[in-house]
């Protein structure tokens, strides 16, 4: 029995579901991105954002900033777009140049078009429940954690890993799902004990297969956020990508389980889009559309 979760696939449908519900809008999203310097992977990232966005009938707008600009210059750009009403949402393209305060960069924008789910009132809402905008990583987790077991209703999910930008997250939002949650991190004792608990698995520590095979409750739902570079054995001087779960013996156990890569990643851009989509409805006060509920 093929137990791989395809992320790919899943964020093709999210992405189709974005399209359907773009096409009953009578307003048409708009996502403006801010890139500055020259990193390889965030350029791909961005060209892969802006295709995605124009396939799913919304506007993208992009701004291109040299490494040289200022942080002054970046929140400038990101304060215009605030104050325009065409805007849906606001992207800053991570990891900015060393020389500028991503946090002080973050805080600027407005939380109505927040579609990375990074300032603190987004953060805010979600602790306290209120409706607002996820971050994208923790909701495509639980989107695919949902497509391997259906309703998470009275599932033990550990999450491995206390970051703001996945860990904290996600176990909030698995929460939202009803599910018991446990927070585990480099500390925990006995943390292959507590991760073998778990009914779901979310590997979000950035250790490189750090979550051994007899870490996994056998039949459990892995999901490894992880991205790792490490040198790789067949091509000497070249990287190979890897989780933070050691995919082949693990996947012998688990009973659903996402590749790094091919699993967490896609999703993440989906649930941008979809980011997107809620922000215009919300702005304008429009129902948010049924097929975009998790």
């Amino acid at each position: 029995m093929d137990n791989k979760i395809d992320g790919k696939a899943v964020a093709e449908q999210t992405r189709g579901s974005v399209a359907r519900a773009v096409a009953g809008l009578d307003v048409t999203p708009t996502l403006a991105v801010v890139l500055v310097g020259d990193d390889p992977a965030s350029h791909v990232y961005v060209r892969n954002k802006i295709k995605f966005t124009e396939e799913a009938g919304m506007r993208s707008l992009e701004h291109r900033l040299p490494a040289t600009a200022t942080q002054a210059e970046v929140v400038e750009i990101v304060r215009a777009l605030n104050a325009d009403n065409e805007v849906d949402g606001i992207l800053v393209q991570l990891p900015l140049p060393k020389h500028i305060d991503s946090d002080a960069v973050i805080a600027q924008i407005d939380p109505a078009k927040d579609v990375d789910g990074l300032t603190d009132v987004s953060a805010g809402r979600l602790v306290l429940g209120q409706a607002g905008l996820r971050p994208c990583t923790p909701t495509g987790s639980v989107i695919l954690a949902k497509a391997a077991l259906g309703d998470l209703t009275g599932k033990h999910c550990v999450v491995l890993g206390r970051s703001i930008l996945v860990g904290k997250p996600a176990a909030l939002m698995f929460l939202e799902q009803n599910c018991t949650v446990t927070i585990a991190h480099s500390r925990t004792q006995n943390l292959a004990d507590v991760c073998r608990s778990a009914d779901i698995l979310v590997a979000a520590v950035g250790r490189p297969q750090m979550v051994q095979e007899d870490w996994i409750k056998q039949g459990a739902c892995v999901i490894d956020v992880g991205i790792n570079r490490v040198p790789s054995v067949k091509r000497p001087g070249k990287f190979r990508l890897v989780g933070d779960v050691d995919y082949k013996p693990a996947r012998k156990v688990a009973g659903a389980i996402t590749p790094v890569p091919g699993g967490v990643g896609p999703m993440t851009i989906a649930c941008l889009l979809r980011n997107t989509v809620l922000a215009a409805c919300d702005r304008r006060g429009l129902k948010r559309p049924e097929n975009l509920k998790i």
